[in-house]
């Protein structure tokens, strides 16, 4: 019987495995294959590590990388922090969570390029309704997206404001799941609500914190569309990523380049996400 009942699962598995493989592991392979070619859509030189070479040498990448580390670790952070304080509140006793619930996760139903015009339009230095309504109060907005020194950070922004509503429903959904005799046990000896939060939520919403981690830092190292929309990488290469350098090497033809830099990319994702995912992991709390 135990048998029989392995190989029926096993058959099961066989339609989402021919997916999973057509989808996910034959384009990484081919991935990996053409980043040792110069190709394009009629044929195929094989040039070695040439294509990596030549993507290091790139004088913007250096440029790329730091900024790909400030954005997904504010980014990061920032969902993290903003996320935590947005569950503690919508899990209180309040009339209208529900309604407040429903607008926080609303920007993630947006399409990102949609948001990055928008916003581009908001953070207009002279006619954008962000620098208005400051100079309404008497403050001069500064042009956000024109500024060397705070183009990126404005996008970051921009971003865990469109994000932080996943980060909420990760927390709630975790924040849900504790045990309300934790919190009664707290009252009775005397505790305080910053009490509870900080020796019950806090510690026992690990697994929600590290969720919320990895997948911003996913996001974060990854993005593209926002800060593509919204600033093209400039002005100059104050705003590149990695991903909108290899984007221009293929606006320009170069696909092996462009290709060896994904894989590049996908590398390095997976370099810095597995050992913190597995550090992680290794400091939660089971309830």
């Amino acid at each position: 019987m135990l048998k029989v009942n392995k190989i029926y699962s096993l058959k099961l598995l066989i339609p989402a495995a021919i997916i999973y493989g057509l989808l996910f592991v034959f384009p990484t392979v081919m991935s990996f294959f053409f980043s040792f070619t110069r190709w394009n859509l009629r044929e195929w030189t094989w040039i070695g590590f040439d294509n990596f070479k030549m993507f290091f040498d790139d004088p913007s990448l250096l440029i790329g990388f730091k900024n790909t580390f400030i954005f997904a670790f504010v980014t990061t952070i920032l969902k993290v922090i903003f996320g935590l304080l947005f569950a503690v509140f919508l899990t209180s006793k309040i009339k209208t969570k529900d309604f407040l619930r429903s607008a926080i996760f609303f920007p993630v139903l947006v399409s990102t390029i949609a948001v990055g015009i928008a916003f581009s339009v908001l953070m207009h230095p002279s006619e954008g309704l962000i620098n208005e309504v400051l100079a309404f109060f008497g403050i001069s907005g500064p042009n956000w997206l024109g500024n060397p020194t705070l183009a990126l950070y404005s996008v970051a922004l921009v971003d865990v404001w469109k994000g932080v509503g996943i980060a909420t429903v990760i927390f709630i959904a975790g924040m849900m799941s504790i045990p309300k005799d934790y919190y009664e046990a707290i009252q009775i000896d005397g505790g305080n609500k910053f009490d509870a939060f900080k020796n019950i939520t806090l510690p026992l919403s690990r697994p929600a914190t590290n969720a919320v981690i990895i997948l911003a830092l996913i996001g974060g190292l990854r993005t593209f569309d926002l800060v593509w929309a919204m600033t093209g990488g400039g002005p100059g290469f104050s705003s590149d990523l990695i991903a909108s350098i290899i984007y221009k090497q293929y606006q320009a033809g170069f696909y092996g380049l462009s290709t060896a830099g994904n894989v590049i990319l996908f590398l390095l994702v997976a370099l810095i996400v597995f050992p913190i995912f597995k550090m992680l992991t290794r400091k939660e709390v089971d309830i």
